[in-house]
């Protein structure tokens, strides 16, 4: 037997004639040329069975002596890996031997020629989407990986988002504009990466965390509508929904308000799912306040694929003896219930797990009231509290026997905060959502706060950046009461992800200006920082957003 480097042969005038995942019974009797990996191979005697791959799927070719003993002889020394180029028929599988879990069941190649394009090593993990392998190795082996047709169909599925979001923005008429990558630092949320510049020594640019005062620029210079599926760079600790870098589709446009926007989106998603899943969706999506999402369900980002709404249960102990839901609102706090509907027993130790897990959001502890039969119940504050006020609770919380409500009492926040994240785990932990079900509860979270109050640093924040405008009907408080303004910023929400959002931009100078003071920077800064910005917005800059 050869070594099987001596098998290895060039490509020659072959030239492939159709892809590993694209032949059907409709091409028995093609005589068709195929090129790719050799993903597994069966010696079953006289016959070699391999299945060939590709990035549009697999087939599988024979090697009968029969047929080719030159090509069977070959085969004999092909691995897992090896690069190949094959000639042949394509026939019916024997009736039996159809594979139903592969789009080529059906059929197979029976191979006349094949040529070793090139051998692999013994690679560190099999190329098969079925076994699990660690994230270690797979970034290691990168390339290896991005062989699995599972990591193959991903990303064909992303050009296919990105191809069709392109066509569907240039039938509305947006200009795809690309903004600069080395640019000056802004202040956007997170940190910068930073570029020393070569030629300005001692000088560096930063790489966007986003085109924002780009785009902007671009809707006073006239161009409209605006769209880049652009990179974006921040410097912030690895988490499931932040990455040092990564792509985001960016729009703006201008002479349009909200509603403008949010029909534009919607439209856009309903057109996607249609087009690339064949999902149609309902539109317009579900708005919600930014308070009445943090009130109801504790996050600005909720899960709306099941209930457990947070309920608010201070008016009933405004005048309890319970001390220390008393020193509570007595010093402006809240106290508020969950309830939860579950066939599942609590036992002490899993109410102490609970309470471990609450506390690590800041509140103090965690109560809690099993409703029983009748007028019956158990709870771990029951010694402190009337049987009114437990009457008050399970009427309010519309409990009935089984349900268990957890109440937490503590700072505004805090509270919302806590019962935030515990409704999100006990979601998880009772099998709440069914991941089965395909579920598209698309919402738009609206009204956000334009500022918030920096407690360490004794100063102003913008919730957003500090280039979203406040509601109109909100900016006679800029002066008076900054903290009770309301932005035009929104967010789009899907299943409990930020999956979008955006803001109206403000584009009058000097209001502008108010924002920056509120914010500390003074005039002088704010024209060394965004003087270019400043002096754009003083020559007749349009609504956008």
């Amino acid at each position: 037997m050869k070594k099987s480097k001596e098998f290895i042969e060039p490509m020659g005038s072959w030239k492939k004639t159709n892809s590993c995942g694209e032949l059907r019974k409709n091409d028995i009797g093609k005589e068709v040329i195929l090129m790719g990996w050799a993903q597994s191979r069966r010696d079953h005697g006289g016959l070699i069975f391999i299945d060939l791959r590709d990035r549009e799927g697999i087939s599988q070719i024979v090697f009968d002596p029969k047929d080719s003993a030159e090509a069977h002889e070959k085969a004999r020394i092909i691995k897992n890996e090896y690069v190949l180029a094959v000639k042949g028929k394509v026939i019916a599988r024997l009736a039996g031997c159809e594979n139903p879990n592969m789009p080529t069941g059906e059929i197979e190649i029976k191979v006349m020629q094949v040529k070793i394009l090139n051998t692999s090593d013994t690679l560190p993990f099999n190329i098969d989407d079925k076994i699990e392998i660690s994230d270690n190795l797979r970034l290691k082996y990168r390339y290896l990986d991005l062989r699995q047709l599972k990591m193959q169909k991903n990303l064909q599925l992303r050009h296919q988002v990105c191809m069709e979001i392109r066509n569907y923005l240039n039938s509305k008429s947006f200009l795809d504009i690309e903004t600069p990558f080395l640019t000056k630092s802004t202040p956007e949320g997170a940190r910068d990466y930073i570029v020393p510049s070569r030629v300005n020594p001692g000088k560096f640019y930063a790489l966007p965390q986003s085109p924002q005062l780009f785009k902007q620029l671009l809707m006073v210079a006239g161009f409209e509508k605006y769209y880049q599926i652009v990179r974006c760079f921040r410097d912030e600790d690895l988490r499931a929904d932040r990455a040092p870098e990564f792509t985001q589709l960016d729009m703006e446009m201008s002479f349009v308000d909200r509603d403008d926007i949010f029909n534009l989106v919607e439209e856009m998603f309903a057109y996607l799912l249609n087009k690339l899943f064949n999902i149609k969706i309902k539109t317009p999506f579900n708005k919600m306040d930014y308070q009445e999402a943090i009130s109801r369900y504790g996050a600005d980002k909720p899960d709306l694929r099941f209930g457990m709404e947070i309920i608010n249960l201070t008016e009933i102990f405004q005048i309890s003896s319970f001390k220390v839901f008393g020193e509570v609102i007595q010093n402006k706090g809240e106290i508020c219930a969950i309830k939860v509907e579950s066939d599942e027993e609590f036992s002490r130790k899993k109410l102490d797990d609970l309470s471990l897990f609450i506390t690590s959001f800041g509140v103090k502890g965690l109560s809690y009231i099993k409703v029983k039969e009748g007028k019956d119940f158990q709870s771990s504050i029951s010694k402190f509290l009337s049987p009114e006020e437990i009457d008050e609770v399970k009427l309010k919380t519309d409990s009935s026997q089984g349900d268990l409500i957890l109440i937490v009492a503590d700072q505004k926040e805090v509270v919302y905060e806590a019962l935030g994240n515990l409704r999100l785990k006990l979601a998880k932990d009772l099998n709440l959502i069914n991941h089965g079900k395909k579920e598209y509860n698309f919402l738009w979270v609206t009204n956000f706060p334009l500022l918030e109050y920096n407690q360490e640093e004794k100063r102003y924040e913008a919730v957003h950046h500090p280039f979203t405008a406040p509601l109109d009907e909100d900016i006679k408080l800029l002066d008076t009461d900054p903290l009770k303004v309301r932005s035009k910023a929104y967010d789009l929400v899907l299943n409990g992800n930020e999956i979008g959002g955006g803001s109206i931009r403000i584009y009058n100078n000097n209001l502008q200006k108010i924002i920056f003071r509120l914010l500390g920077i003074d005039d002088e800064r704010a024209e060394q920082k965004f003087g270019f910005l400043l002096q754009a917005l003083k020559y007749g800059a349009p609504p956008h957003g």
